[in-house]
């Protein structure tokens, strides 16, 4: 391991020498390539070096130690030791950390599916309550939310709503949401104050780049009709909408947001793209059934993962036995303290598997 720490710290100083170079920086392309890379490796390196000085000091004040007769300062220096150790240790853990391999999608948009399961309108209002509560967090987050698409039911909630998510980091920090949420609680419309328990199935995702999934025109259908609102008003009287079929896999997307037909066309061939890039990682992921399992339900979107408890302000994430009694505060959109348990859980189990420094 401290072999591969040395190699990313020669590979850190060469690209500092790189990016000092004319040649390099006379060429934009070039230059954000490397800067980017020197950039991912910042942290790593700095981390290993206040390692190595940490390790020094304590090999340092060892010494000492070995040759301090006063009593007085053979306490000072045994104090300092027990800090130096403690500090190492911390160091050690943050490391292997940060040597964990990066999840190449993490820093990547996201592409929000939320859809009402059992429960009927009950479950559409809760898919109402779900999308409201990702789109707080996105706000106290920096990110920006668009609507692509959406089916009202008709008590106010959502049959379906689909939506981008881009910013920051987003898929790193939603990537645990996908799964079947449960809720547990009285509808308004339930006049014998029974629990009901509903669910509802969210998707999470990553933006896929044109490089990484290439669409032949040849593979898609592609059908115009006029948009309609709520009871079948037409909302213009052009086919401004568009539906795409992706003939090989037989996905279905249908965009009619925008009053133009070409802004409708790209919004969904950009949905039919991270559509087509999921698929792609369910396939890979069926080859390697045993990280499917430490993968959060690895994108199988029937396993119950929480449950949201109304009448008793609790929600519990079933991945990892957490239990929050402030359900009403997560729900307004403070979902960091689940966001944060679940990335700490699923880092650990990932770190049990690499060698340690």
């Amino acid at each position: 391991m401290i072999d591969r720490l040395n190699t990313l710290e020669q590979r850190f100083e060469e690209l500092s020498a790189l990016l000092a170079d004319p040649s390099v920086t006379g060429n934009p392309a070039t230059y954000q390539k490397h800067a980017k890379t020197y950039r991912d490796l910042s942290h790593t390196v700095e981390k290993f070096r206040e390692y190595k000085e940490l390790a020094r000091g304590i090999e340092e004040t060892k010494a000492l130690l070995k040759v301090e007769e006063d009593s007085e300062m053979r306490k000072m220096v045994e104090e300092e030791l027990t800090v130096l150790n403690q500090r190492f240790e911390t160091c050690q853990k943050e490391l292997q950390s940060l040597l964990v391999p990066k999840d190449p999608n993490d820093e990547k948009n996201v592409l929000l599916e939320i859809r009402a399961g059992t429960g009927g309108a009950e479950a559409s209002l809760f898919a109402a309550e779900l999308f409201r509560m990702y789109s707080r967090y996105a706000e106290r987050c920096g990110w920006k939310v668009e609507i692509m698409e959406d089916h009202p039911s008709e008590v106010g909630g959502f049959k379906e709503i689909i939506a981008m998510i881009e910013g920051n980091g987003v898929y790193s920090r939603l990537k645990y949401e996908s799964g079947t949420h449960r809720v547990q609680r009285v509808p308004s419309t339930e006049a014998s104050g029974r629990i009901h328990t509903s669910a509802v199935t969210v998707a999470v995702l990553p933006e896929a780049d044109e490089v990484e999934i290439s669409i032949d025109p040849k593979d898609i259908r592609i059908d115009t009709f006029c948009s309609s609102g709520p009871g079948g008003q037409s909302v213009n009287t052009t086919y401004s909408a568009v539906r795409i079929t992706h003939l090989p896999s037989g996905l279905v997307v249908s965009c009619q947001d925008e009053k133009s037909q070409i802004k409708n066309r790209a919004k969904a061939l950009r949905v039919l793209r991270y559509r087509l890039y999921d698929l792609a990682l369910q396939e890979q992921q069926k080859s390697i059934a045993e990280n499917r399992r430490n993968q959060v339900g690895s994108g199988d979107r029937s396993e119950k993962i929480r449950t949201y408890n109304y009448p008793q302000n609790r929600l519990t994430d079933h991945r990892i036995g957490l239990t929050l009694h402030s359900l009403t505060d997560v729900t307004d959109g403070n979902l960091g303290a689940v966001v944060d348990a679940l990335s700490t859980h699923f880092q650990a189990e990932k770190l049990k598997n690499e060698v340690t420094v």
